[in-house]
């Protein structure tokens, strides 16, 4: 009865430490997501913004252009 006892807690405590693994992996997992979708988003705004300050700055060349002449 010992013996079987022993060995069920053995296997208990193995399989409690490859569920933590599993965790680890899907949390790794998830954080990748979640960091491309970030640099996804953060190459987007940068690309507006970039657009959108070559445009005010263009306007403004035309206009101290125009009060030049």
């Amino acid at each position: 009865m010992k013996k079987l006892l022993f060995v069920m807690a053995i296997g208990a405590f193995a399989a409690c430490n490859n569920a933590a693994d599993t965790a680890t992996e899907a949390t790794e997992a998830a954080a990748s997501k979640v960091d491309s979708a970030v640099t996804a988003t953060v190459d987007s705004a940068k690309a507006t913004i970039d657009s959108t300050a070559s445009a005010a700055v263009d306007s403004l060349k035309a206009k101290v252009d125009s009060l030049k002449k």
